[in-house]
């Protein structure tokens, strides 16, 4: 009993030290076993694993604990033991979310920034195969009849896994006086805007050659609008042609019925109507 009462007391002290707003605090629905990704981590999906990761740590205010910036506190600071409470609970994390063979290389690491590195340094360094079969994708992804929108998203899903593998090169001068950033981001827009271009169908020429003549060249996201559009407006005109059809192919039909009786009639002689009616 006097155990558990000093325990409380502990846990009470701790909460009074960690505002919630800190990265030290913990919820009390958090245990290391949870499982938070979609999939645990193999030798084959280390990329998009690690952006799932850290989406979720960077949510919980716990990304500092894996990319460094959240220093091990010395055993003399008041907030040692929250801090180490909060790196074994993001060990936790990490491990559950991986298979087995990859855990066990893990488990003596000290704290989650060592198992963290320990991952980039195996399975994050760039990869010419996978950026070669990426590039591939993308000469290899056409329409084919689908929707734009359609389209659109299995190039993005490529273009983002690109990304991962081969980041846009960031400039080194304080915020890029020299306006080199700014380049390499539209030189990649323009780039992304061909290889969409490249697969969409024959149908979109016209919209396509109206884009391309625009100075300067419109951003990614607006070029995927005005195809969209037109697209839209194609399928609502589609939409209409069969009803018009469907009203001449009637009028059509009436102007070629079997001539009318009287109709018929003026074209008898006397004898024919004579012969006709008696």
């Amino acid at each position: 009993m006097v155990g558990d009462d000093a325990t409380k007391t502990h846990n009470q002290n701790e909460k009074e030290i960690i505002d919630h707003n800190s990265p030290l605090y913990l919820h009390a629905s958090d245990y290391p076993k949870q499982m938070h990704v979609n999939e645990v981590l193999t030798d084959k999906n280390y990329n998009d694993w690690e952006q799932e990761m850290m989406n979720l740590l960077f949510a919980k205010n716990k990304s500092g604990f894996v990319d460094g910036s959240i220093k091990r506190l010395e055993t003399e600071s008041e907030k040692y033991l929250p801090w180490m409470h909060c790196d074994a609970m993001i060990k936790g994390w990490l491990t559950t979310a991986m298979e087995k063979e990859i855990r066990n290389n893990v488990k003596y690491a000290k704290t989650a920034t060592e198992i963290w590195q320990d991952l980039k340094e195996r399975f994050g360094k760039e990869s010419a195969p996978k950026a070669y079969e990426l590039k591939q994708a993308m000469n290899n992804t056409r329409q084919d009849d689908t929707t734009v929108s359609a389209y659109y998203t299995r190039l993005r899903v490529l273009w983002d896994e690109m990304e991962t593998i081969l980041p846009t090169p960031r400039c080194s001068c304080n915020g890029c006086s020299c306006g080199l950033e700014k380049k390499l981001t539209e030189l990649k827009e323009k780039e992304r805007t061909y290889e969409f271009f490249i697969g969409l169908d024959d149908q979109f020429s016209v919209i396509k050659t109206q884009i391309l003549a625009m100075k300067p060249t419109p951003k990614l996201s607006t070029v995927y609008h005005l195809v969209a559009e037109d697209d839209q407006q194609r399928m609502i005109t589609a939409s209409k042609k069969p009803a018009r059809e469907v009203a001449a192919f009637q009028a059509s039909f009436q102007g070629r019925r079997e001539p009318t009786r009287n109709s018929q009639e003026k074209g008898w002689t006397k004898t024919e109507k004579r012969h006709r009616f008696h």
